[in-house]
């Protein structure tokens, strides 16, 4: 969304969100804190362990995935897929998706982090499909709002207009790519303002050090 920030006051902003109930927004529960390496792989169920076989072959001898690792998995996944329509994950997606899940700053995602993305992923890869009802490849504008609530995220009109200018096509159709781009960013966005809500009064306070902390690096 950062793309249309400039084209808006802060008074039209306040108008579009200021409707919208932040208790209706459910993120998910977000990863857990990095810890270290012998600890986790001691305390770790049979399902984890074999994740954590899978990841240290996507991930290489750091143990982290990278921008450009993170499109190569998703690319390569989505292949195999039929009914996805999409142009691919770009590297700026990848990008933008790494920024917005990286809680320690790494500039890659270690475990935890890339565990949480895919099985978001997954998660949205089904109310994807369960939601184009014309098996299109693409959900149309009249899908997006049902999808978009059953991930979690009721959007208000304005709200959804900015995001199917954003992430749509000319004809307001939304491919997996940036059905599952923008979820991210809902999702870590949400988040972070929830973080922030400490006394859940659904709004915050920032000073333009703190707006800017939380918007660039995303």
């Amino acid at each position: 969304m950062s793309e249309l920030l400039s084209d808006f006051s802060p008074v039209f902003f306040f108008f579009i969100l200021s409707n919208i109930d932040p208790a209706q927004f459910i993120p998910s529960d977000p990863p857990p804190p990095r810890r270290p390496l012998n600890f986790a792989e001691s305390h770790e169920n049979d399902e984890e362990k074999q994740f954590r076989k899978v990841f240290k072959q996507l991930a290489g001898e750091d143990m982290e995935v990278s921008p450009k690792e993170l499109m190569n998995i998703l690319n390569k996944v989505i292949s195999k897929h039929g009914g996805l329509q999409t142009d691919g994950f770009s590297i700026e997606s990848c990008r933008s998706m790494v920024a917005v899940m990286d809680s320690d700053s790494t500039g890659k995602l270690g475990f935890h982090e890339f565990k949480y993305l895919w099985n978001n992923i997954k998660r949205w890869q089904s109310i994807y499909l369960s939601h184009d009802r014309d098996h299109s490849g693409v959900i149309g504008s009249d899908e997006l709002p049902a999808a978009f609530k059953s991930a979690g995220f009721p959007l208000n009109d304005q709200l959804f207009q900015l995001i199917i200018r954003r992430y749509s096509d000319e004809h307001g159709n939304m491919d997996f790519d940036n059905f599952i781009g923008c979820l991210v960013r809902l999702d870590a966005m949400c988040r972070a303002f929830k973080t922030l809500d400490k006394d859940n009064s659904g709004s915050i306070d920032l000073d333009i050090k703190e707006w800017l902390q939380l918007t660039m690096y995303s």
